[in-house]
């Protein structure tokens, strides 16, 4: 994890914007190649496509809309009102990612956004279904003795890689290439989150809020600096080999998109947010998936419900009503939205 995060901080502080971009290219090349073999092993081991579907289809409602698989007790519970808004609210957290955000806003020409918000949506379904696909190739593999239960199912495509290095030397190749996809995928994320704290803490809090003078080296000096304190606090954090990356990804994706998704939209489609809604939604967001987790959510019940949900709700509550109490924006910051929309 250290020789890891050494050398994400290093190429992220050496190249910036362009390195993290390049490497992100490349990282995702090799994510594309490593989904694609195990997904082509699996269902090879499984028995094949057949197999992987007859398999899913015998599980008790595995496929239902209406109710969910439960592999504990080899039933199916029905979907609750609870469980459906927890799982559409995923959907909120797409709105506050920054380092998605920063892509964007670095477009050479505005007339490709269009293109660029194809193909990144047209990416988030495609690897999402095969995601979920490989997980249904497990299940097979499992059931087909290729594959032995496992403890935890997030280590579904190690075990596979695993598998396939069993084969020979250039399977092997193929299984070091599979395990570089998953350190490739944590990468691509750890140095566009580094990439986008940095730049946020140096220019917009630094130049913008408090009118400090961070250009040029200093700029520079203080944007490498802060990367590096965020990445040895990340890496303590994340310091417990045991730890769920999902329950992790998940807290992080609600922190994320109820401090910053409110904000994006209300700028985006409300001329009358200010600054001071903006940052009294930021700290209400932030607040709120933290105290819906940790204070609320325990007490069960219809209270245990996704924390980005609530959370979202109290941050857009509050841009309304501070931006309402607060002057409006200048004129010329609402000429220009409404140039934006026109």
């Amino acid at each position: 994890m250290l020789i890891s995060a050494a050398v994400i901080v290093i190429y992220t502080v050496m190249g910036g914007f362009l390195a993290a971009s390049f490497t992100d290219l490349i990282q995702s090349i090799i994510m594309t190649v490593a989904l694609v073999v195990v997904l082509g092993f699996g269902v090879t081991q499984a028995g094949g496509i057949d197999a992987v579907m007859e398999n899913a289809r015998s599980l008790t409602d595995y496929l239902s809309l209406l109710r969910i698989h439960d592999p504990a007790t080899g039933g199916s519970n029905p979907y609750s009102l609870l469980t459906i808004c927890s799982l559409l609210a995923w959907g909120l957290g797409y709105f506050g990612m920054p380092h998605i955000l920063v892509r964007f806003m670095a477009i050479e020409d505005e007339h490709k956004l269009k293109l660029s918000r194809r193909v990144a949506s047209s990416w988030v379904v495609i690897s999402m279904g095969v995601a979920i696909f490989i997980g249904l190739v497990g299940s097979a593999m499992t059931r087909a003795g290729a594959l032995e239960q496992l403890a935890d199912s997030e280590t579904i495509i190690v075990r596979i890689a695993s598998l396939i290095s069993q084969f020979g030397a250039l399977p092997a190749l193929l299984a070091g290439v599979i395990l570089a996809g998953i350190l490739a995928a944590t990468m691509s994320t750890a140095d566009s989150q580094l990439l986008a704290a940095s730049s946020s803490i140096s220019q917009d809090l630094g130049n913008d809020f408090l009118k400090r003078n961070f250009s040029g080296r200093r700029g520079m000096a203080v944007a490498r600096a802060v990367m590096i304190a965020i990445a040895i606090i990340a890496a303590f954090l994340a310091r417990d080999p045991n730890s769920s990356v999902f329950r992790v990804v998940s807290f992080a994706w609600a922190g994320f998109g109820a401090a910053f998704g409110p904000v994006m939209l209300m700028a985006l489609f409300w001329k009358r947010s200010n600054k001071w809604g903006a940052l009294a939604g930021m700290i209400t967001g932030g607040v709120m998936v933290f105290v819906w987790k940790f204070l609320i959510a325990p007490l069960g019940g219809a209270w245990a419900i996704y924390e980005l949900l609530p959370a979202f709700l109290c941050a857009l509550a509050a841009i309304v009503v501070v931006s309402l109490l607060t002057p409006a924006p200048e004129p010329s910051v609402q000429e220009l939205f409404e140039d934006v929309r026109a």
